[in-house]
């Protein structure tokens, strides 16, 4: 029979069992559910200091990962190799221990420098290992004073511990389990994304990024129509591709695609350009030249910079996307033209319209199907994307097995604000191939425009410390890509020791198996 101290110690376990088992059924992250654990073991249990430690299944050592009661800094300090001091012991025979008084115990360590005043050392030590079946994969420890010494309790606590540290064993096991389920959604679903990218992805234009999906989808819904489209947009920002795109991928692909650069021809010879002239039409007239419209009759024309072009021009332009027809320069005979219209601009129509420098009504007939392409800048995700490709095409038109971009590169291409927007990424890309004579694009190779920081942004320049971290990041992440993310042969590439590299890894928050193959 139990006396009522004794029931009212069961009902206490049982009642922080309860509570640990409800915080661990409903956690998916390990760790902040262990810190929670710790603190109901802190507040319920009188246990104090409770850790959690774990095998670091890439050096090997036993390194504290859930510490309550203990900074950050003194968590850092608890790595034991195994069978050092009482926890290595634990682990290291799959057996617990407790310890009747700190002070007293030689093998106790005390790497944290937790227990510095009187008070904690006189508290006893319970650690017990945390297995997975007959694999010990950590331990679970905990302070706690005992008056009058060890008593009881101490057993029936150890008792306890061993039972919360198989289901601590267990939920480890299952978080895992569900967290490699979910990567291996999120796997499929960027692989579906992908393949979806690729069935929509139309021609040359390289992109993933939400904007350029939303200029596919324009596309899409327009490339089988008559309607006249307008494309805005910086200048670089592939308006030519997207107006190649709408013929090729359309009804009329089998048709002349003509281009005309508004902005390249004075007024008098781009309505020669556009319209034709008969012979005599004018002085140097020597014969008849036909015209862009009769040029891509049954396709399409598209009409870039339409924004230069001049009164005189916009009113003929006018009549012919209205009626359907024109007449050469120097003939009073009309011709019929069945043309799909492109027009595409960088200017800001709606201003120049309202300042009488482009008729309203052109606008208005331009204007039937805009699309809208976007700065590279506010299209980031597809830098990268957009850089590999470049190498790609670079590499092969100069003989060169130039194999991928540093990580150095990576943040000055996604940091630069690209005033020339995709045409300055090809030419940046293509110059960076020309000097390269390594098997890696690195930061050197960029044009020095890429490596100032945009003139728009805001903020101090970067410290020495700061430089000289960034650049031991970087050597560590290229070390650890070269040797598929094993920190031994990284630590012989870098001609360093594993234990620098650990703790470089560690320091700066790098994960290893990121660069597994």
């Amino acid at each position: 029979m139990y006396d009522n101290s004794e029931i009212s110690s069961r009902l206490k376990d049982l009642t922080t069992l309860y509570e640990i088992t409800k915080e661990l059924a409903s956690s998916q992250d390990l760790s902040e559910s262990l810190k929670k654990i710790m603190h109901i073991l802190s507040s319920m249990k009188s246990m104090e200091n409770g850790t959690v430690t774990i095998i670091n299944p890439i050096t090997g050592k036993l390194e504290i990962e859930v510490a309550h009661g203990l900074s950050e800094e003194k968590r850092l300090r608890g790595k034991y190799t195994i069978g050092e001091g009482i926890t290595g012991r634990v682990v290291a025979t799959g057996h617990p221990i407790i310890v009747p008084q700190i002070a007293k115990e030689p093998l106790f360590l005390n790497k944290t420098g937790a227990r510095a005043d009187a008070i904690d050392q006189q508290r006893s030590f319970l650690c017990v290992p945390i297995k997975h079946g007959e694999q010990v994969i950590g331990a679970l420890s905990i302070d706690r004073y005992y008056e009058g010494g060890l008593t009881e309790q101490a057993n029936t606590d150890l008792q306890f511990l061993t039972v919360l540290s198989g289901l601590i064993a267990e939920s480890a096991v299952r978080i895992q389990m569900v967290n490699q389920e979910k990567e291996s959604l999120y796997s499929e679903n960027l692989k579906l994304k992908r393949e979806l990218s690729e069935k929509n992805r139309i021609n040359d234009i390289i992109g993933n990024s939400s904007k350029m999906q939303d200029v596919y989808e324009m596309i899409h819904r327009v490339v089988d129509s008559n309607a006249t489209v307008l494309l805005r947009g910086e200048s670089g920002t592939g308006k030519t591709l997207v107006a190649k795109a709408l013929h090729y991928n359309g009804k009329r692909k089998d048709k002349p695609f003509v281009v005309v650069n508004c902005s390249a021809l004075p007024e008098p010879l781009l309505e020669s350009e556009l319209f034709g002239h008969e012979k005599g039409a004018f002085t140097g007239a020597t014969e008849r030249k036909t015209g862009r419209f009769e040029q891509a009759e049954g396709g399409t024309l598209f009409l870039d910079e339409i924004g230069e072009i001049s009164h005189a021009v916009q009113v003929k332009l006018l009549h012919v996307v209205q009626e359907r027809n024109f007449q050469r320069l120097g003939s009073t005979k009309l011709i019929n033209c069945d043309v799909r219209l492109v027009a595409a601009t960088n200017r800001d129509l709606e201003k120049a319209v309202s300042e009488n420098k482009f008729r309203e009504d052109l606008y208005y007939r331009l204007n039937v199907f805009p699309v809208y392409l976007p700065p590279l800048r506010e299209r980031r995700t597809d830098i990268l994307l957009l850089a590999e490709f470049f190498l790609e095409k670079f590499s092969k038109e100069n003989n060169k097995t130039i194999k991928r971009i540093s990580t150095s590169a990576i943040d000055l291409l996604v940091q630069y604000h690209w005033p020339g927007n995709v045409r300055e990424l090809q030419n940046c890309m293509e110059r960076a191939v020309l000097i390269c004579d390594e098997d890696t694009i690195k930061s050197i190779h960029l044009p020095p425009s890429l490596q100032t920081a945009d003139p728009r942004s805001k903020g101090s320049p970067l410290s020495l410390s700061s430089a000289v971290e960034n650049f031991e990041k970087e050597l560590i992440i290229e070390g650890l890509k070269k040797n598929n993310g094993n920190q031994t042969k990284t630590a012989q590439y870098l001609s360093t020791s594993l234990r620098i590299i650990n703790y470089k890894i560690h320091q700066y928050n790098i994960d290893p198996k990121k660069y597994r193959i």
